[in-house]
Formats: C-alpha cells, sequence, structure tokens
C-alpha cells in the first residue's frame, strides 16, 4: 500500500505505524471474536431449544443460536400467527368493499433480526428439505415479479409454523412419513 502513492519518507514511516497498529487490532479483534464464538456455543448446546431447531436438516449452530436469542421463551406467543407476526412476516390487508388487493405488501412490522434468520435459515432449508424445496418453486411460479423474495418470504413463514410447533412440543425434527419411505426405496434400488 504505502509504495503506491508517492510520498516523502516521514508520510511512508507514519503510515506504516499506523498500518501495523491497525492490523494488531484487527488480529485481536478476531481473537475476541473466536472466544465469544466458543463461549456461546458452550451456553447454547445445553438448551433444548437449540437441539430442536438444529435437528432441522439445514439449520445450523448459527441460525438456531440467532432463532433462540430472537425468541426468547417461546411460550410468550399465542400461537405461530403472533410468532410470525413478531418478526414481521404479515401482510398488509388492502380492501375496499368487494375489492381485495392482489399486491399485500409486508408489513416489515416487527423485530427484523428474527425476520432475518427466519428468512435466511427457510433458504438454508428449502435446499436440505424437498418438502420446502416444492414449496418455494411454486410460489416462485405463481407471480412474474419479485419472485425469489417473495418465494422466500412465504418459505419463511411456512418455516415458522415448523418452529413454533418444534420449540412448543420440545421434540426434535422428524421427516414427513412420505420422504422417509423416497429415501428407503432410493437406497434399495
Amino acid at each position: 500500500i504505502t509504495m503506491s502513492y508517492r510520498l516523502g519518507a516521514l508520510a511512508q514511516e507514519s503510515i506504516n505505524v499506523v498500518l501495523s497498529v491497525l492490523v494488531r487490532e484487527i488480529r485481536a479483534l478476531e481473537k475476541n471474536i473466536k472466544e465469544l464464538d466458543k463461549a456461546i456455543e458452550q451456553v447454547i448446546v445445553v438448551i433444548p431449544e437449540y437441539q430442536c431447531l438444529t435437528s432441522i436438516p439445514g439449520v445450523g449452530k448459527v441460525y438456531a443460536a440467532g432463532l433462540i436469542a430472537e425468541i426468547g421463551q417461546i411460550e410468550r406467543f399465542e400461537d405461530q400467527t403472533k410468532l410470525a407476526k413478531y418478526a414481521g412476516l404479515s401482510w398488509k390487508v388492502n380492501q375496499s368493499g368487494n375489492y381485495q388487493s392482489q399486491n399485500t405488501p409486508l408489513t416489515k412490522q416487527g423485530n427484523r433480526y428474527f425476520r432475518y434468520y427466519l428468512v435466511e435459515a427457510a433458504n438454508s432449508v428449502k435446499n436440505y428439505l424437498p418438502e420446502y424445496k416444492a414449496f418455494y418453486q411454486s410460489k416462485y411460479k405463481e407471480v412474474p415479479k419479485h419472485q425469489h423474495k417473495r418465494a422466500l418470504v412465504l418459505t419463511a413463514r411456512k418455516f415458522t409454523r415448523l418452529v413454533d410447533t418444534l420449540l412448543r412440543k420440545h421434540q426434535l425434527y422428524t421427516p414427513p412419513r412420505s420422504v422417509i419411505c423416497l429415501l428407503y426405496t432410493s437406497d434399495a434400488a
């Protein structure tokens, strides 16, 4: 970097000092981040909700920890609708008399971090679970505009129902029976 500009010897020396200080700070921050990640992992592994969420294919420790942190106690929410509304995954109703709009925007009123974790986790889950992939693709094909965003948000809304059910019942994810049968028949072939 210092050779890219023609600087005097004094300026070049001061730039080298500043750069070395910044490099040391970055390395110290990276070390702190690693220590925090280890501490978070030690704490989160013993939480039963963590086991429930990581049992879903495509949901790793980062998404599970983020979802748990943003949800808190699942009992705070009456049902999955309230949980989705808390995340801002609900739509404004535009109607007047018999007219009902087809283009209803997402409210985005809610916890944006929770919405982020739900959408990103749903994006990951759709790559692992055929049910979610089929749902995403069907929603993708329904409209000509904003296909990916719309399909992904609707998949996240469906994923919210799964998260709510698993956390309320304190159970691990088990794939639907038809998927299990498909897995066994493809292994036998």
